[in-house]
Protein backbone atom coordinates (compact mmCIF):
# COMPACT_ATOMS: atom_id res chain seq x y z
CA UNK A 1 0.00 0.00 0.00
CA UNK A 2 1.39 3.39 -1.02
CA UNK A 3 2.34 5.49 2.04
CA UNK A 4 0.41 8.68 2.75
CA UNK A 5 2.50 11.83 2.85
CA UNK A 6 2.40 15.59 2.52
CA UNK A 7 4.97 17.41 0.38
CA UNK A 8 6.52 20.48 2.01
CA UNK A 9 8.45 22.76 -0.33
CA UNK A 10 11.59 24.30 1.20
CA UNK A 11 12.96 27.33 -0.64
CA UNK A 12 13.78 29.85 2.12
CA UNK A 13 16.20 29.80 5.06
CA UNK A 14 13.27 29.92 7.47
CA UNK A 15 11.56 26.94 5.85
CA UNK A 16 14.84 25.02 5.95
CA UNK A 17 15.26 25.78 9.65
CA UNK A 18 11.73 24.51 10.30
CA UNK A 19 12.45 21.33 8.35
CA UNK A 20 15.67 20.68 10.23
CA UNK A 21 13.89 21.23 13.57
CA UNK A 22 11.29 18.66 12.56
CA UNK A 23 13.94 16.17 11.44
CA UNK A 24 16.26 16.61 14.42
CA UNK A 25 16.49 13.59 16.67
CA UNK A 26 15.33 11.15 13.99
CA UNK A 27 16.70 7.61 14.10
CA UNK A 28 17.24 7.64 10.35
CA UNK A 29 16.85 10.07 7.48
CA UNK A 30 15.85 8.89 4.00
CA UNK A 31 17.63 11.03 1.40
CA UNK A 32 17.59 11.36 -2.37
CA UNK A 33 18.63 13.99 -4.90
CA UNK A 34 17.73 15.07 -8.40
CA UNK A 35 20.41 16.79 -10.45
CA UNK A 36 21.52 17.90 -13.90
CA UNK A 37 24.84 16.85 -15.44
CA UNK A 38 24.49 16.74 -19.22
CA UNK A 39 26.75 19.71 -19.94
CA UNK A 40 28.97 19.93 -16.83
CA UNK A 41 31.53 17.81 -15.03
CA UNK A 42 30.20 18.65 -11.58
CA UNK A 43 26.54 17.83 -10.94
CA UNK A 44 24.10 20.72 -10.54
CA UNK A 45 21.86 20.02 -7.55
CA UNK A 46 18.21 20.48 -8.53
CA UNK A 47 16.30 18.93 -5.60
CA UNK A 48 17.04 17.30 -2.24
CA UNK A 49 14.36 15.05 -0.73
CA UNK A 50 14.34 14.36 3.01
CA UNK A 51 12.04 12.02 4.94
CA UNK A 52 12.20 10.78 8.53
CA UNK A 53 8.85 9.04 8.83
CA UNK A 54 5.48 10.55 9.61
CA UNK A 55 3.50 12.33 6.93
CA UNK A 56 5.93 15.02 5.75
CA UNK A 57 8.39 14.77 2.86
CA UNK A 58 10.62 17.84 2.66
CA UNK A 59 11.63 19.00 -0.81
CA UNK A 60 14.61 21.34 -0.53
CA UNK A 61 15.29 23.60 -3.51
CA UNK A 62 19.11 23.89 -3.63
CA UNK A 63 18.85 26.52 -6.34
CA UNK A 64 17.06 28.82 -3.92
CA UNK A 65 18.56 28.07 -0.52
CA UNK A 66 22.01 27.13 0.77
CA UNK A 67 22.61 24.30 3.19
CA UNK A 68 22.30 25.60 6.75
CA UNK A 69 24.49 24.52 9.69
CA UNK A 70 21.54 22.55 11.04
CA UNK A 71 21.21 20.61 7.78
CA UNK A 72 24.97 20.02 7.70
CA UNK A 73 24.69 18.43 11.13
CA UNK A 74 21.86 16.17 9.96
CA UNK A 75 23.89 15.02 6.95
CA UNK A 76 27.16 14.59 8.84
CA UNK A 77 28.38 11.82 11.13
CA UNK A 78 26.77 13.70 14.02
CA UNK A 79 23.34 13.13 12.50
CA UNK A 80 21.19 10.03 12.04
CA UNK A 81 21.79 7.12 9.70
CA UNK A 82 21.15 8.25 6.12
CA UNK A 83 19.16 5.85 3.93
CA UNK A 84 19.94 6.08 0.21
CA UNK A 85 19.65 3.92 -2.87
CA UNK A 86 22.60 3.68 -5.31
CA UNK A 87 24.25 6.45 -3.35
CA UNK A 88 27.32 7.21 -5.48
CA UNK A 89 26.08 10.29 -7.35
CA UNK A 90 23.80 11.37 -4.51
CA UNK A 91 26.79 11.58 -2.17
CA UNK A 92 28.65 13.67 -4.72
CA UNK A 93 25.69 16.02 -5.17
CA UNK A 94 25.07 16.40 -1.44
CA UNK A 95 28.68 16.93 -0.47
CA UNK A 96 29.18 19.48 -3.24
CA UNK A 97 26.06 21.45 -2.36
CA UNK A 98 26.01 21.07 1.42
CA UNK A 99 29.82 21.18 1.80
CA UNK A 100 29.82 18.39 4.36
CA UNK A 101 30.86 14.75 4.40
CA UNK A 102 27.72 12.61 4.41
CA UNK A 103 27.84 9.74 6.94
CA UNK A 104 26.87 7.23 8.14
CA UNK A 105 24.81 5.74 5.33
CA UNK A 106 22.93 2.56 4.48
CA UNK A 107 22.72 2.01 0.72
CA UNK A 108 19.73 -0.21 -0.08
CA UNK A 109 21.16 -1.25 -3.45
CA UNK A 110 24.37 -2.45 -1.80
CA UNK A 111 22.35 -4.15 0.94
CA UNK A 112 20.32 -6.04 -1.65
CA UNK A 113 23.48 -7.16 -3.46
CA UNK A 114 24.55 -8.90 -0.23
CA UNK A 115 21.22 -10.69 0.01
CA UNK A 116 20.66 -12.05 -3.49
CA UNK A 117 22.09 -12.99 -6.84
CA UNK A 118 21.62 -9.58 -8.50
CA UNK A 119 24.44 -7.10 -8.02
CA UNK A 120 22.57 -3.85 -8.77
CA UNK A 121 18.81 -3.99 -8.44
CA UNK A 122 17.08 -0.74 -9.40
CA UNK A 123 14.90 1.19 -6.95
CA UNK A 124 11.60 0.45 -8.66
CA UNK A 125 12.26 -3.27 -8.73
CA UNK A 126 13.46 -3.15 -5.14
CA UNK A 127 10.23 -1.48 -4.02
CA UNK A 128 8.20 -4.10 -5.85
CA UNK A 129 10.33 -6.90 -4.37
CA UNK A 130 9.85 -5.84 -0.75
CA UNK A 131 6.40 -4.19 -0.82
CA UNK A 132 4.59 -5.38 -3.95
CA UNK A 133 3.91 -1.78 -5.01
CA UNK A 134 4.71 -0.66 -8.57
CA UNK A 135 6.13 2.85 -8.91
CA UNK A 136 5.50 5.17 -11.87
CA UNK A 137 8.36 5.68 -14.33
CA UNK A 138 7.13 8.67 -16.33
CA UNK A 139 9.38 11.28 -14.68
CA UNK A 140 12.64 9.33 -14.88
CA UNK A 141 14.05 11.70 -17.53
CA UNK A 142 12.36 14.80 -16.19
CA UNK A 143 13.80 18.33 -16.20
CA UNK A 144 14.40 18.87 -12.48
CA UNK A 145 15.75 22.39 -12.92
CA UNK A 146 12.40 23.76 -14.15
CA UNK A 147 10.29 25.76 -11.71
CA UNK A 148 7.70 25.19 -10.59
CA UNK A 149 7.94 21.41 -10.58
CA UNK A 150 4.79 19.64 -11.67
CA UNK A 151 2.65 17.62 -9.28
CA UNK A 152 3.78 14.47 -11.07
CA UNK A 153 7.43 15.39 -10.52
CA UNK A 154 6.86 16.08 -6.84
CA UNK A 155 5.03 12.80 -6.34
CA UNK A 156 7.77 10.88 -8.17
CA UNK A 157 10.50 12.56 -6.11
CA UNK A 158 8.67 11.89 -2.85
CA UNK A 159 8.24 8.20 -3.65
CA UNK A 160 12.02 7.96 -4.03
CA UNK A 161 12.37 8.37 -0.26
CA UNK A 162 9.16 7.25 1.42
CA UNK A 163 9.76 3.57 0.65
CA UNK A 164 13.37 3.54 1.81
CA UNK A 165 12.58 2.98 5.53
CA UNK A 166 10.38 -0.07 4.83
CA UNK A 167 12.97 -1.56 2.50
CA UNK A 168 15.82 -0.86 4.92
CA UNK A 169 14.05 -2.43 7.90
CA UNK A 170 13.42 -5.62 5.92
CA UNK A 171 16.97 -5.70 4.57
CA UNK A 172 18.52 -5.02 7.97
CA UNK A 173 16.65 -7.93 9.53
CA UNK A 174 17.69 -10.23 6.67
CA UNK A 175 21.32 -9.13 6.87
CA UNK A 176 21.37 -9.76 10.60
CA UNK A 177 19.98 -13.27 10.09
CA UNK A 178 22.71 -13.98 7.53
CA UNK A 179 25.46 -12.44 9.65
CA UNK A 180 26.20 -9.86 6.94
CA UNK A 181 25.20 -6.55 8.51
CA UNK A 182 28.85 -5.77 9.25
CA UNK A 183 29.61 -6.36 5.56
CA UNK A 184 27.13 -3.64 4.61
CA UNK A 185 28.50 -1.23 7.20
CA UNK A 186 31.98 -1.77 5.79
CA UNK A 187 30.79 -1.27 2.21
CA UNK A 188 28.93 1.93 3.06
CA UNK A 189 31.87 3.37 4.99
CA UNK A 190 34.05 2.64 1.96
CA UNK A 191 31.59 4.47 -0.31
CA UNK A 192 31.70 7.54 1.93
CA UNK A 193 35.49 7.49 2.10
CA UNK A 194 35.85 7.04 -1.67
CA UNK A 195 33.58 10.00 -2.33
CA UNK A 196 35.81 12.25 -0.22
CA UNK A 197 39.08 11.41 -1.93
CA UNK A 198 40.96 14.26 -3.60
CA UNK A 199 39.45 14.02 -7.07
CA UNK A 200 41.80 16.73 -8.28
CA UNK A 201 44.70 14.31 -7.80
CA UNK A 202 43.20 11.29 -9.54
CA UNK A 203 46.33 9.58 -10.84
CA UNK A 204 44.74 6.27 -11.68
CA UNK A 205 42.02 6.95 -14.26
CA UNK A 206 44.23 5.42 -16.96
CA UNK A 207 43.86 2.00 -15.32
CA UNK A 208 40.23 1.86 -16.39
CA UNK A 209 41.19 1.21 -20.02
CA UNK A 210 40.96 -2.45 -20.93
CA UNK A 211 43.59 -2.32 -23.71
CA UNK A 212 46.59 -1.00 -21.79
CA UNK A 213 48.54 -4.14 -22.63
CA UNK A 214 48.69 -2.95 -26.25
CA UNK A 215 50.85 0.04 -25.28
CA UNK A 216 54.62 0.03 -25.21
CA UNK A 217 56.14 1.52 -22.01
CA UNK A 218 56.67 4.93 -23.61
CA UNK A 219 53.13 4.99 -24.98
CA UNK A 220 51.80 3.93 -21.58
CA UNK A 221 53.68 6.79 -19.92
CA UNK A 222 52.07 9.17 -22.41
CA UNK A 223 48.59 7.76 -21.82
CA UNK A 224 49.06 8.25 -18.07
CA UNK A 225 50.03 11.89 -18.68
CA UNK A 226 47.13 12.48 -21.06
CA UNK A 227 44.50 11.14 -18.67
CA UNK A 228 46.02 13.02 -15.74
CA UNK A 229 45.90 16.24 -17.78
CA UNK A 230 42.32 15.56 -18.90
CA UNK A 231 41.12 14.87 -15.34
CA UNK A 232 42.49 18.21 -14.17
CA UNK A 233 41.15 20.16 -17.15
CA UNK A 234 37.56 18.86 -17.08
CA UNK A 235 37.33 19.86 -13.43
CA UNK A 236 38.85 23.27 -14.07
CA UNK A 237 36.58 23.91 -17.06
CA UNK A 238 33.57 22.07 -15.57
CA UNK A 239 32.80 20.11 -18.74
CA UNK A 240 32.12 16.39 -19.29
CA UNK A 241 35.14 14.26 -20.12
CA UNK A 242 33.84 13.44 -23.58
CA UNK A 243 33.49 17.13 -24.42
CA UNK A 244 37.22 17.56 -24.02
CA UNK A 245 38.62 14.19 -25.10
CA UNK A 246 37.32 10.66 -24.57
CA UNK A 247 39.42 7.77 -23.32
CA UNK A 248 39.33 6.37 -26.86
CA UNK A 249 40.84 9.54 -28.34
CA UNK A 250 43.54 9.81 -25.68
CA UNK A 251 44.43 6.17 -26.19
CA UNK A 252 44.71 6.73 -29.95
CA UNK A 253 47.02 9.70 -29.35
CA UNK A 254 49.19 7.57 -27.07
CA UNK A 255 49.38 4.84 -29.71
CA UNK A 256 50.34 7.28 -32.46
CA UNK A 257 52.64 9.59 -30.44
CA UNK A 258 52.23 12.40 -33.02
CA UNK A 259 55.18 14.79 -33.39
CA UNK A 260 53.31 17.75 -34.88
CA UNK A 261 49.84 19.16 -35.45
CA UNK A 262 49.53 17.52 -38.85
CA UNK A 263 50.12 14.08 -37.33
CA UNK A 264 47.85 14.93 -34.41
CA UNK A 265 45.05 15.83 -36.82
CA UNK A 266 45.46 12.43 -38.50
CA UNK A 267 44.66 10.58 -35.25
CA UNK A 268 41.17 9.11 -35.44
CA UNK A 269 38.65 11.02 -33.33
CA UNK A 270 40.76 14.12 -32.75
CA UNK A 271 38.55 17.14 -33.44
CA UNK A 272 39.83 20.43 -34.89
CA UNK A 273 38.71 22.25 -31.73
CA UNK A 274 40.91 19.99 -29.59
CA UNK A 275 43.91 20.80 -31.78
CA UNK A 276 43.12 24.52 -31.79
CA UNK A 277 42.74 24.89 -28.03
CA UNK A 278 44.92 22.09 -26.64
CA UNK A 279 47.19 20.94 -29.43
CA UNK A 280 50.30 22.52 -27.94
CA UNK A 281 49.67 20.95 -24.52
CA UNK A 282 49.10 17.52 -26.08
CA UNK A 283 52.26 17.69 -28.19
CA UNK A 284 54.29 18.83 -25.19
CA UNK A 285 53.18 15.70 -23.35
CA UNK A 286 54.15 13.58 -26.35
CA UNK A 287 57.61 15.14 -26.36
CA UNK A 288 58.00 14.67 -22.62
CA UNK A 289 57.14 10.97 -22.90
CA UNK A 290 59.45 10.56 -25.90
CA UNK A 291 62.39 11.87 -23.88
CA UNK A 292 61.79 9.97 -20.63
CA UNK A 293 64.77 7.98 -19.44
CA UNK A 294 64.38 4.22 -19.79
CA UNK A 295 64.45 3.68 -16.03
CA UNK A 296 61.57 6.18 -15.60
CA UNK A 297 59.20 4.30 -17.91
CA UNK A 298 56.37 2.14 -16.54
CA UNK A 299 56.50 -1.60 -17.11
CA UNK A 300 54.75 -3.04 -20.14
CA UNK A 301 51.60 -4.91 -19.11
CA UNK A 302 51.08 -8.59 -19.92
CA UNK A 303 48.72 -9.48 -22.75
CA UNK A 304 45.46 -11.06 -21.52
CA UNK A 305 45.56 -13.53 -24.44
CA UNK A 306 48.69 -15.22 -23.14
CA UNK A 307 48.28 -18.73 -21.66
CA UNK A 308 49.88 -17.59 -18.39
CA UNK A 309 47.36 -14.73 -18.05
CA UNK A 310 44.35 -16.81 -19.02
CA UNK A 311 45.14 -19.69 -16.69
CA UNK A 312 45.61 -17.40 -13.69
CA UNK A 313 42.46 -15.44 -14.44
CA UNK A 314 40.48 -18.66 -14.77
CA UNK A 315 41.79 -19.87 -11.42
CA UNK A 316 40.77 -16.64 -9.67
CA UNK A 317 37.34 -16.73 -11.30
CA UNK A 318 36.88 -20.26 -10.01
CA UNK A 319 37.60 -19.07 -6.47
CA UNK A 320 35.07 -16.25 -6.80
CA UNK A 321 32.36 -18.37 -8.42
CA UNK A 322 32.72 -21.09 -5.81
CA UNK A 323 32.41 -18.63 -2.93
CA UNK A 324 29.56 -16.73 -4.59
CA UNK A 325 27.62 -19.94 -5.07
CA UNK A 326 28.15 -20.84 -1.42
CA UNK A 327 26.90 -17.42 -0.29
CA UNK A 328 24.13 -17.23 -2.93
CA UNK A 329 25.24 -13.79 -4.17
CA UNK A 330 26.41 -12.49 -7.54
CA UNK A 331 30.12 -13.17 -8.24
CA UNK A 332 30.77 -9.53 -9.16
CA UNK A 333 29.79 -8.50 -5.63
CA UNK A 334 32.85 -10.37 -4.41
CA UNK A 335 35.25 -9.30 -7.18
CA UNK A 336 34.78 -7.88 -10.66
CA UNK A 337 36.85 -8.72 -13.71
CA UNK A 338 38.98 -5.58 -13.38
CA UNK A 339 39.96 -6.58 -9.83
CA UNK A 340 40.94 -10.06 -10.97
CA UNK A 341 42.90 -8.81 -13.97
CA UNK A 342 44.83 -6.43 -11.73
CA UNK A 343 45.81 -9.34 -9.48
CA UNK A 344 46.96 -11.41 -12.44
CA UNK A 345 49.02 -8.54 -13.85
CA UNK A 346 50.67 -7.98 -10.47
CA UNK A 347 51.45 -11.66 -10.14
CA UNK A 348 52.98 -11.88 -13.62
CA UNK A 349 54.90 -8.68 -13.00
CA UNK A 350 56.32 -9.99 -9.72
CA UNK A 351 55.02 -7.10 -7.61
CA UNK A 352 53.12 -7.37 -4.30
CA UNK A 353 49.48 -8.34 -4.72
CA UNK A 354 46.74 -5.88 -3.79
CA UNK A 355 44.54 -8.49 -2.20
CA UNK A 356 40.96 -7.63 -1.18
CA UNK A 357 40.52 -6.19 2.28
CA UNK A 358 37.89 -6.45 4.99
CA UNK A 359 35.22 -9.11 4.69
CA UNK A 360 36.23 -9.87 1.10
CA UNK A 361 39.78 -10.43 2.23
CA UNK A 362 38.59 -12.87 4.89
CA UNK A 363 36.64 -14.84 2.30
CA UNK A 364 39.02 -14.66 -0.67
CA UNK A 365 42.52 -13.55 0.35
CA UNK A 366 44.08 -16.91 1.17
CA UNK A 367 42.31 -18.66 -1.70
CA UNK A 368 43.53 -16.05 -4.20
CA UNK A 369 47.10 -16.35 -2.94
CA UNK A 370 46.98 -20.13 -3.18
CA UNK A 371 45.41 -20.11 -6.66
CA UNK A 372 48.17 -17.87 -8.00
CA UNK A 373 50.87 -19.86 -6.20
CA UNK A 374 49.62 -23.02 -7.90
CA UNK A 375 50.52 -21.41 -11.24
Amino acid sequence: MTPNFEIRWVATPGALDDACDALAGAEWLAVDTEFHRESTFFPIAALVQLYAGGDAVYMVDPRAVSASPALQVLLSASGPLKLLHASGEDLEVLESWAEVGVAPIADTQVAQSLLGTQASLGYQRLVEHWTGDVLPKEETRSDWLQRPLSDAQLQYAALDVVYLPRIWEAQRDALMREGRLAWLEEECARLCDANRRDVNADEHWYRRHRQLWRLEPRQLALYQSLTRWREGEVRRRDVPRGWLASDKVLFAIAMAMPRNRHQLAAVEGVRPTLIKHDGDALLEMVQAAAHLAEDALPRALPAPQSPAFKSRLKALKSVVNREAERLDIAPEVLANRRDLEALVMADLDGVPLSLPQGWRGTLLGDAFTQALADH
